[in-house]
């Protein structure tokens, strides 16, 4: 499996103060700005990336804040192939989102969440979604 990133999510109650915190202290650029969701980004090295959910009626990804890390791969169908084969932890199956990600939801032995998703290519919600 070739794992293109990896991105800690941090669950919030405060938006405003987790961005000013992110960006304003830390250095981080807003590199995608949706409701529900944040995602941050180093100005020097743009892979090393973190996203920040929030409870939202009308978030783009209600689901995100039961996740614990965000991983990208180069082929999302496989992982999910080898994590059934494995008899590793389904959460949420295989599914594409509207805004051009297919993922699937896996347990890891320590009880976290892992998103694992590859782009699409068919984003039809938002021109820079990657969560």
């Amino acid at each position: 499996m070739n794992i293109r990133r990896a991105m800690p999510v941090v669950v919030t109650e405060d938006a405003a103060a987790a961005r000013s915190f992110y960006e304003s202290y830390l250095g981080f650029r807003v590199a995608m700005d949706e409701d529900g969701l944040l995602m941050f980004a180093s100005p020097s090295t743009p892979t090393t990336q973190l996203i920040v959910a929030w409870r939202s009626p009308t978030a783009i990804d209600p689901a995100l804040t039961s996740v614990n890390i965000s991983v990208e791969v180069d082929d999302v169908d496989a992982a999910y192939a080898r994590a059934r084969a494995d008899g590793t932890e389904i959460v949420r199956p295989i599914q594409d989102e509207p805004w051009g990600i297919r993922r699937f939801f896996v347990r890891d032995p320590a009880g976290q969440i892992i998103n694992v998703a590859m782009h699409t290519g068919q984003d039809t919600a938002s021109p820079d979604s990657g969560a």
